[in-house]
């Protein structure tokens, strides 16, 4: 019970919100039991060359959580970057290319490991599980969602009150993001 409060304690110090986090403490109670650790991910899309510094928050929650012996899982969304973030946007966010997104890569691979020790951190591209879906699987992963569920995201839900153009594909990247979770049985993101 001692090492399950410690590692509380280091998981709550400086974060704003836990969702949820009596499913946060069960994993970890289930963790300490098996000796498993736990798979932690966080996706980052190379959309620029440069990490910024929002990024070196969570990286450094990461650091923590590899100190705490769980398992880190870096995802770079060379498929999510290609479509981009809707988050805080007020327009569709101009396509990159596959190359571009690439190179960018590249330099957040160099610029995480400042933070990060690369020989306890997996990364994995999203396209590894993304560009193999065909047209049905697609389809299928969509209907999980609704519509509505997704005008409930307040980027999708201000656009939509101020008149501003969603395009269809914009549906795609929250799907996209959880299906990373899914396909890397993630107990835990950021």
């Amino acid at each position: 019970m001692l090492e399950l409060e410690r590692q509380l304690e280091i998981i709550r110090r400086g974060a704003v919100e836990i969702i949820p986090e009596d499913e946060l403490v069960e994993k970890l109670r289930r963790s300490l039991a098996t000796g498993r650790p736990l798979k932690i991910k966080l996706g980052l899309d190379p959309t620029a060359p440069d990490i910024h510094l929002g990024h070196t928050v969570v990286l450094h929650k990461l650091k923590q959580s590899q100190d705490l012996g769980h398992e880190v899982i870096l995802v770079l969304g060379d498929y999510t970057a290609r479509i981009g973030d809707p988050s805080g946007k007020t327009e569709t966010r101009k396509p990159l290319t596959k190359a571009e997104v690439l190179a960018n890569a590249r330099t957040y691979e160099a610029q995480v490991f400042k933070i990060l020790d690369p020989e306890r951190t997996r990364v994995r591209f999203n396209s590894e599980w993304l560009a193999p879906l065909d047209f049905a699987a697609v389809l299928e992963l969509s209907s999980k969602y609704t519509v509505a569920r997704m005008l409930e995201r307040d980027d999708f839900a201000r656009r939509f009150r101020d008149g501003l153009p969603i395009s269809i594909h914009e549906f795609f990247y929250p799907l996209m993001q959880g299906y990373d979770s899914v396909a890397l049985e993630a107990d835990v993101e950021l």
